[in-house]
């Protein structure tokens, strides 16, 4: 959320500027919420300060764990209280790779509610490479997003090559699928890959995305490309989502990478406009509204090759498609709010999550800001995160940023865990553009 400060001073600018540019007026932790209306539970998140955190819904912070993860995944269960982080990293691997490639994740783990690591995977003979996606499913393996460098033929240059991995308890590999292996198949045409290849972008496909399509209706009413095990990944630089088939590897279904100009204001349902830079899609797991859908962070970053082109303003948005007719069935972005549409907006990063209420869960990245929307577009729960590090290079500027939030329920922590609900009402005398002001 970008607050409008009621009055603001050039000094207080410079001052805030000053201090690595973090502005001094915004308000930080839980900023509104409304009980009768959000869906109530906890909220797990990395920060930047390489901590994991579990808050209730008034932004108390219920337990901290000494681990950065990219992303925590909170292990499913009845008082489970475990999670996946990233455990050790390298900080210089003899060539200037950004953190975000996973070029320098040494290994990745489980740990218990009081920190203790239960299970590991990766070293520095072997690092694991983690990068952006990490799930246990329900068979006790392990989901992974990986990096590699790697030639694609008949280019001159290294890329980083992306690959799903799944890996058992004991540390094995069972399947494996490399995205520049199949890089013909993606869908770029000739063009494309003409572009592509003369880039010489290192991290050319930025994959952020892999899971498990889960039980969905599709499936079970014949459509074997909707299988539960198949993996539906996404390329955010290449404006690109395709759906794996376990068994074969093959591509069995695919969104983008061309698509017609985004339309803020279109009616729903209409076709799958321009996606740019997409986050975290993943199909909507069985018995929560929309099941079976499809829920898309789509950042309206800067992506594509050529790069697509962005709308006048600045705006993200959330879009629910069907994956049989292709077309967009729900959408929010800041004008369901009653906010102008730079009012939400990360251009990298973010995440969204179905609720059981029919509620969404926003992840706003770069902003470090978590909201709750009912399917209307209310916000009726919103979080900012109070808790800063560093941002890429230590020396330039903090940030409060977050990757992605997970909501759990109550039931997740250890039995006995406390937690608070109280109504708070937006604070409109110095924030005049808070959700629930006029």
């Amino acid at each position: 959320m970008k607050y409008i400060i009621k009055i603001i001073t050039l000094s207080l600018i410079s001052i805030s500027l000053s201090a690595n540019a973090i502005p001094m007026a915004i308000k930080h932790g839980t900023t509104l919420y409304d009980p009768a209306k959000a869906w109530s539970g906890y909220i797990l998140f990395a920060g930047r300060d390489a901590k994991t955190y579990l808050i209730d819904m008034m932004g108390n912070e219920i337990n901290r764990w000494p681990y950065h993860a990219f992303p925590a995944w909170p292990i499913a269960g009845e008082n489970s209280a475990k999670i996946l982080v990233e455990l050790a990293t390298i900080d210089n691997h003899g060539v200037d790779y950004q953190p975000f490639t996973g070029m320098l994740n040494v290994s990745i783990g489980e740990v218990n509610w009081q920190g203790k690591v239960v299970w590991q995977y990766g070293s520095k003979i072997d690092p694991a490479h983690q990068h952006h996606e990490i799930q246990r499913l329900p068979d006790g393996n392990t989901l992974i997003l990986r990096a590699k460098v790697k030639r694609i033929g008949g280019w001159e240059h290294d890329i980083i090559d992306n690959y799903v991995d799944i890996i058992s308890p004991e540390g094995n590999s069972v399947w494996r699928w490399s995205v520049a292996d199949n890089f013909d198949k993606l869908g770029f045409d000739s063009q494309q890959q003409k572009i592509m290849k003369d880039s010489k972008i290192v991290n050319l496909f930025h994959i952020n995305t892999a899971t498990p399509l889960g039980k969905n209706k599709w499936y079970d009413s014949g459509d074997k490309r909707f299988a539960p095990d198949n993996i539906l990944i996404n390329s955010r630089n290449g404006n690109l989502a395709v759906i794996i088939c376990r068994e074969t590897g093959e591509i069995v279904w695919r969104l983008g990478p061309n698509f017609p100009s985004v339309n803020y204001q279109g009616k729903i349902p209409r076709p799958i406009d321009q996606i740019i830079g997409a986050h975290n899609i993943h199909m909507i797991p069985y018995g929560l509204p929309g099941a079976g859908n499809l829920l898309i962070f789509d950042n309206q970053g800067a992506a594509g090759f050529p790069q697509a082109k962005n709308n006048i303003v600045s705006a993200s948005r959330v879009i629910e498609i069907d994956p049989q007719s292709m077309k967009i069935v729900w959408e929010y972005n800041a004008d369901k709010s009653k906010q102008p549409l730079y009012n939400f907006y990360s251009s990298f990063m973010s995440n969204a999550q179905r609720l059981p209420n029919g509620n969404t869960l926003i992840t706003e990245g770069q902003t470090g800001r978590l909201f709750q929307v009912t399917p209307e577009g209310e916000i009726v729960w919103e979080y900012v995160n109070p808790y800063y590090g560093n941002a890429v290079n230590p020396a330039e500027y903090k940030s409060n940023k977050i990757y992605r939030a997970y909501a759990v329920d109550y039931s997740w922590a250890p039995k006995g865990t406390k937690y608070s609900e109280h109504p708070i009402q937006a604070d409109c005398v110095n924030y005049k553009s808070m959700p629930g002001c006029n």
